[in-house]
């Protein structure tokens, strides 16, 4: 059995990206920032609604990713923001 304390969240809880350590130790990291949504965490993800209020915001502004090359590079690799969000664990949809 593993505790909050333990766990280690590499998935974006606002739009889903993968790659980067956002919480760890059940504190966010303070040095990340999604190169896709520009969420900071605890900033925008700390509740539910917060992150529902900012995933809305950034959908309904078009997705604009935060980092430009990063952009570039996913979307070569065929990047689907819907296929993205379903890496949103469940209890942060």
């Amino acid at each position: 059995m593993t505790s909050a304390e333990d766990e280690t969240e590499t998935v974006c809880r606002v739009c889903g990206f993968e790659g980067e350590v956002f919480w760890e130790g059940g504190w966010p990291n303070e040095a990340a920032t999604c190169p896709c949504c520009d969420n900071e965490p605890d900033v925008g993800d700390a509740s539910v609604m917060g992150l529902r209020n900012y995933r809305g915001y950034w959908v309904g502004h078009g997705a604009p990713w935060g980092s430009p090359s990063e952009e570039r590079k996913h979307k070569r690799e065929g990047w689907d923001l819907l296929k993205q969000m379903q890496n949103i664990p469940p209890q942060w949809r």
